[in-house]
């Protein structure tokens, strides 16, 4: 399965991106597990946790059906040393071409912080395979249906950032096609069966919206 299959295969599955800031190499599998048995596939390991390339090399290692990859990745050298970790999914709080130029000659999923429309289309020109709406709080549900409106029908559209089982349903109405969960769902220390039970709950969440 190469890297768009398997990032189509995550989507369908659970299209919840799991943001594990703050994880150590050793807790990595327990919580890996733990997400893998609620059905989670998108692991991102953002560069600002402990030896964060060591944690995305067990991870990617052990768990091959999942996504693996990192946030916070701001350069790209950090993009090719996610890949030879064995990474395949970069994240960032920003848009930078010089990195979504590189993540997508690497052939890896690629999905930049956007806040604006122009910095949507910038970053669907330079490759990006999807577009983080970043930080959630400042782009409320109007602003992703007008962001809907213009962009290409087929536009991958995250919200991350204060997102909560909460309010998933109206982000979902305006149009997103996924989430990324952070402190709601990971907290550094936090027991494996704490992160299944929070990942369960935003799973059900998810799946109300598709029925509702």
């Amino acid at each position: 399965m190469n890297t768009s299959e398997k990032f189509a295969s995550a989507m369908a599955a659970c299209p919840l991106v799991a943001i594990l800031r703050g994880l150590h190499p050793d807790e990595a599998l327990a919580v890996g597990g733990a997400l893998a048995s609620a059905g989670w596939k998108l692991v991102e390991v953002p560069l600002n946790s402990p030896e964060p390339l060591l944690s995305i090399d067990a991870l990617a290692r052990t768990f091959p059906d999942a996504l693996v990859g990192a946030g916070t990745v701001l350069e790209p050298s950090q993009v090719r040393d996610v890949h030879a970790a064995g990474g395949r999914l970069v994240v960032a709080p920003n848009f930078d071409a010089e990195v979504v130029r590189e993540a997508a000659r690497l052939e890896m999923v690629c999905l930049p912080g956007v806040l604006t429309a122009t910095e949507a289309f910038a970053a669907l020109a330079a490759g990006a395979s999807g577009l983080k709406l970043f930080p959630a709080e400042m782009i409320t549900p109007a602003a992703v249906k007008a962001l809907r409106a213009v962009l290409p029908a087929d536009t991958l559209l995250f919200p991350v950032g204060g997102i909560h089982t909460g309010n998933m349903a109206a982000y979902r109405d305006a149009g997103a096609n996924g989430f990324g969960i952070g402190s709601a769902l990971f907290k550094p220390g936090a027991s494996p069966a704490a992160v299944k039970t929070a990942a369960l709950d935003f799973s059900a969440a998810w799946l109300k919206t598709l029925r509702a």
